[in-house]
């Protein structure tokens, strides 16, 4: 029977992988805290700030923009799940119980197993509407609701798995160098399955760009379809392919160095990058952010109406969304949807 070592303390298994555990604070271990807690702070906020902008803007009542708040939902997890790692990293982490560190694990890999499903989800909704010719998709919101359900529950299962069994602790010749816990196997597993996913994702979307490019130049000049849906269609998939963009230059780095010590790369100094990989996967979070402010000009109206709340309050005008809404109702395209003047 094997031996297990449930009973041991976190900084047995570093020793085991030899990773160093410092026992005081190195000026290092300041810098990425501060810088850590900073960054998370900015997420947490941006992200609300999305979150936020989708559910009181009917403009945003749409399946793709349930999808792109779950996104952000997911971002601000993320955020939650960095600071968590900040409070619980350093010289704190030889205190640890190993409960608490599945749980600092846990918290990442789910963040992150919810982005990857999210944008994957992402993917075939933009799939389906452009290849329809359609601007939003005829998905219910029940199914929406259960779409973004399913999301959840994968990666809390994926991120759950090393807690309840596929770890190293009765194994520890398996163990990985940088989650000293976790089996090498896992590591592998997750990895590859990530990379197949942003493999599957870039082909899709690289299939929706060459679809759409040779639409529109087949579409006569006296097309039916109202003028700004061609415009917005177009910008919809640049969107979330900038977005898809900066999670694969963000996260791949941080798959590869997970592939290369799950395969148990010998001659590979991953733990000399661990942090800087890590800290480059978390700004991806704030990144989705940006490009939502960037490229649409509703939602960044909708922001300064969220951040200048007291001014728009005691105004005498109308806030910018009743006088945009009441546009809509005039603006509506033949298929019975709302066309969007939007950058998204």
């Amino acid at each position: 029977m094997k031996h297990c070592f449930y009973n041991e303390t976190v900084g047995f298994f570093y020793n085991n992988s030899r990773k160093e555990l410092t026992t005081y604070w190195r000026t290092k271990d300041v810098l990425v805290v501060a810088l850590g807690l900073t960054v998370s702070v900015i997420v947490l906020l941006t992200n609300l700030l999305v979150i936020t902008a989708i559910i009181i803007n009917r403009r945003f009542h749409y399946p793709i923009y349930y999808l792109l708040g779950n996104l952000a939902a997911a971002d601000l997890f993320a955020g939650i799940a960095y600071m968590f790692l900040m409070f619980h990293t350093g010289p704190r982490t030889a205190e640890l119980s190993l409960k608490t560190w599945f749980i600092r694990q846990s918290l990442l890999d789910t963040s992150l197993t919810a982005s990857v499903v999210n944008l994957l989800a992402i993917a075939v909704e933009r799939h389906q509407t452009v290849f329809t010719m359609q601007l939003h998709s005829k998905m219910s919101n029940q199914r929406v609701t259960i779409l973004i359900f399913c999301i959840w529950v994968t990666a809390l299962l994926l991120g759950l798995i090393p807690s309840y069994g596929w770890h190293c602790l009765c194994a520890l010749e398996k163990c990985s160098r940088m989650a000293p816990l976790y089996s090498r196997s896992y590591l592998t597993f997750w990895a590859i399955s990530n990379l197949v996913i942003f493999l599957i994702m870039v082909v899709v979307y690289t299939h929706i760009f060459v679809y759409v490019k040779r639409k529109m130049t087949r579409m006569s000049k006296h097309t039916s379809f109202h003028p700004r849906y061609k415009e917005t269609m177009i910008s919809l998939v640049k969107t979330v392919t900038i977005i898809l963009s900066a999670f694969v230059i963000c996260w791949t780095p941080g798959q590869v160095v997970l592939l290369l010590d799950g395969l148990g790369c010998k001659s590979c100094d991953i733990l000399a990058v661990e942090k800087y990989v890590l800290l480059l996967a978390e700004i991806n979070s704030l990144i989705n952010a940006i490009v939502y402010s960037y490229r649409d000009n509703e939602m960044r109206n909708t922001f300064r109406r969220i951040l200048c709340f007291v001014c728009y309050r005691n105004s005498k005008y109308t806030p910018t969304v009743v006088k945009l809404n009441t546009a809509d109702r005039r603006t509506l395209s033949q298929n019975g949807h709302f066309t969007v003047d939007s950058s998204i």
